[in-house]
C-alpha cells in the first residue's frame, strides 16, 4: 500500500514537472498572458484520470503554484491587494486546480476508453476558460478596445488560445490514456511489504 502511494506521488510529481516544461515552450503567447503550448495541461489531466480526483486536485494545485512561480504573476491594471488576490485566484489557483476534476466528468462515460477522457478533458478546459473569461471581464477589461464590450473582448482574447489548448489537450489525453492504463494492467501487483 505504501509503495503504491509513493509510486502515484512520484508519477504525479513527474506530471507536474512535464507540464511545466511544456508550458515554457509555447507556440504562441499573447501580450497580457495566455499561450498555446505543447498540450501542457495534458499531463495534469492524465494524472487526474489515472488516479482520481483526490490525486488530481493535489497535482493540479501543485501545477497552479508552479505556474505562478515560473511564469510570474501578472500585475493587475489596478495594483491593489484585492485585485492581486483576484488575479491569483482566477488566473492561477482556480484555473489550473480545476484540471484535477477531470475524472468526475469522465466517470459517466467510463465504458468508453476514448469518450470518458475526452469529455473530462473538454469539461475541465472549459472550466479553466471560464476562470480566465471572468478574470478578463472583472480585471483585464480595462484593456478592451474602445467601443468593444468587455465580455466580447474577454471571449475573443481568452477563447483565442483556450480553444486551441483544449483541442491539443483532448487529443493528447485520448491518445495516451488507453496505453497508460494498459501499462498499469501489465504491472505486477505491489507487495504489502512496502519494498
Amino acid at each position: 500500500m505504501k509503495s503504491s502511494r509513493v509510486r502515484i506521488l512520484t508519477e504525479c510529481a513527474l506530471m507536474v514537472a512535464l507540464s511545466a516544461v511544456l508550458q515554457i515552450i509555447p507556440f504562441f503567447s499573447l501580450p497580457a498572458g495566455g499561450s498555446i503550448t505543447l498540450a501542457s495541461m495534458a499531463p495534469i489531466v492524465l494524472a487526474a484520470l489515472r488516479h482520481g480526483p483526490k490525486w488530481g486536485l493535489l497535482t493540479s494545485f501543485a501545477c497552479s503554484l508552479l505556474q505562478m512561480l515560473l511564469g510570474g504573476i501578472s500585475s493587475p491594471p489596478t495594483e491593489t491587494l484585492g485585485w492581486f488576490v483576484l488575479v491569483v485566484l482566477l488566473d492561477y489557483l482556480l484555473a489550473f486546480t480545476c484540471l484535477g476534476l477531470a475524472p468526475l466528468f469522465a466517470r459517466p462515460f467510463s465504458s468508453s476508453k476514448a469518450v470518458g477522457p475526452a469529455v473530462g478533458s473538454v469539461a475541465v478546459c472549459f472550466i479553466r476558460f471560464l476562470c480566465h473569461y471572468l478574470s478578463g471581464i472583472i480585471i483585464w477589461g480595462v484593456y478592451a478596445p474602445e467601443g468593444q464590450p468587455v465580455w466580447l473582448y474577454s471571449l475573443n482574447y481568452n477563447g483565442s488560445y483556450m480553444l486551441v489548448e483544449t483541442i491539443l489537450t483532448t487529443v493528447v489525453v485520448v491518445l495516451l490514456y488507453g496505453p497508460l492504463m494498459r501499462i498499469d494492467k501489465k504491472r505486477p501487483a505491489a507487495s504489502g511489504s512496502g519494498k
